[in-house]
C-alpha cells in the first residue's frame, strides 16, 4: 500500500469516474486502473462497485475512504512541520473565504501581503459556510475566513474583526427618510435577500425575526449583494450590505445607506483552522495583514452592537 494508491482512491470518490479521475492524477487511465486493482488484492476487497455509472464505493469502500484522507492528511502535514520549523513563507495555502467577506475584504490586504512574501502561493476560493467546513475538516483547505466561531471540537477560530450590518434604501421606500432602521420596519416583501445556505442572511433573518420572509427576488434565487445593490440603486426595494462594503461606495451610493437602531447587528469574522493545524507562521501573517487592512474601530465589538 502506497500513498500514491490513497490518493487515486480519494480521486476516484471524488470523480466518481476512473478517467476523470485519472486526469486529475495526471496519469493514464490504465495506470490508475491497475495500481487500484493492486490495492483491493492487497487488502481483499473491492473498493468501488465499477457495475454502475458513476461508480460508487462499496461499504468497504467507504471506511477504507474516510481512512484514506484521514491519512493522507497526516501524510500532508510532515511538510507542514519541516516548513513551520523554518518559520517558512513559501509553498501552497489554501484559504476559503465566504463569498459575503472576500469581495470587500480581499482587496485590502491580499496583494499587498503577497507582493511581500513572493514565495507564499495562496489560492483562495469562495464558499458557503457548509461547504468550507466541509472541506477544512476533509484537510481540502488550510484555512478559512467565516463570520462565526466554530462550534465543531475538531476547530479552532481566532477573531479577526467585528462586522456591523447596514441597510441599502432605495429612495422609492418609505424608510429611506428614517436616519435609522428598526426590524419593525423591514417589509420582507420588499426585501432584497440572498438565498437559503448564506450565513449572512441566516444571521440577519434571526435578528429581524423574520421567520418566514416573503423575499422580493423570485428571478434572483441565487442573486449577490451586488446584484441586489444595484436593483436598490435602480430604486426597487431594500437590502443589507456588510460594513466594509460601505467604505467602497461612492458618495451618491452612500446616500442610500441606513445604519440600524441599537443595539446594531454585527458579526464576527473569524479565521478558522484545523486544532492540528501546523503552519501558524502563515496563519500570523494573514491575521496580521487583515486587522492592519480593517478600520480600527473595527477590531473591537462597541456596547452599542449585538453579535448575530
Amino acid at each position: 500500500m502506497t500513498i500514491q494508491q490513497l490518493e487515486y482512491v480519494l480521486a476516484v470518490d471524488t470523480h466518481r469516474h476512473f478517467a476523470k479521475a485519472a486526469e486529475h492524477c495526471r496519469v493514464t487511465q490504465p495506470t490508475l486502473s491497475m495500481m487500484l486493482q493492486k490495492l483491493e488484492d492487497e487488502l481483499g476487497v473491492k473498493l468501488f462497485d465499477r457495475n454502475v455509472q458513476p461508480v460508487k464505493p462499496t461499504p468497504a469502500g467507504k471506511k477504507v475512504i474516510e481512512q484514506a484522507r484521514r491519512v493522507l492528511y497526516q501524510a500532508s502535514l510532515i511538510k507542514d512541520i519541516v516548513n513551520e520549523e523554518g518559520q517558512s513563507m513559501s509553498g501552497t495555502f489554501r484559504l476559503a473565504i465566504l463569498p459575503t467577506i472576500a469581495p470587500y475584504l480581499v482587496p485590502r490586504f491580499f496583494f499587498k501581503m503577497v507582493e511581500k512574501h513572493k514565495d507564499l502561493d495562496i489560492h483562495i476560493l469562495e464558499l458557503k459556510t457548509a461547504p468550507t467546513l466541509k472541506a477544512l475538516l476533509a484537510g481540502d483547505i488550510d484555512a478559512a475566513i467565516i463570520a462565526s466561531e466554530p462550534i465543531e471540537p475538531e476547530l479552532q477560530g481566532n477573531i479577526l474583526f467585528y462586522e456591523q450590518f447596514f441597510g441599502y434604501v432605495s429612495h422609492n421606500e418609505p424608510i429611506y427618510k428614517n436616519e435609522l432602521i428598526r426590524t419593525s420596519d423591514v417589509n420582507g416583501e420588499r426585501l432584497w435577500l440572498l438565498d437559503e445556505g448564506h450565513c449572512f442572511r441566516d444571521q440577519l433573518m434571526r435578528f429581524c425575526q423574520m421567520e418566514q420572509v416573503k423575499i422580493h427576488q423570485g428571478a434572483y434565487r441565487l442573486g449577490s449583494i451586488e446584484t441586489f445593490m444595484r436593483m436598490v440603486e435602480g430604486g426597487n426595494g431594500i437590502t443589507f450590505i456588510p460594513e466594509l462594503a460601505v467604505h467602497q461606495l461612492s458618495k451618491e451610493q452612500k446616500e442610500l445607506v441606513r445604519p440600524f437602531a441599537i443595539p446594531k447587528p454585527t458579526r464576527e469574522i473569524v479565521l478558522i483552522t484545523r486544532k492540528d493545524f501546523i503552519r501558524h507562521s502563515i496563519a500570523e501573517l494573514l491575521i496580521k495583514s487583515v486587522k492592519a487592512a480593517v478600520p480600527p474601530e473595527m477590531l473591537r465589538l462597541h456596547a452599542n452592537q449585538k453579535v448575530v
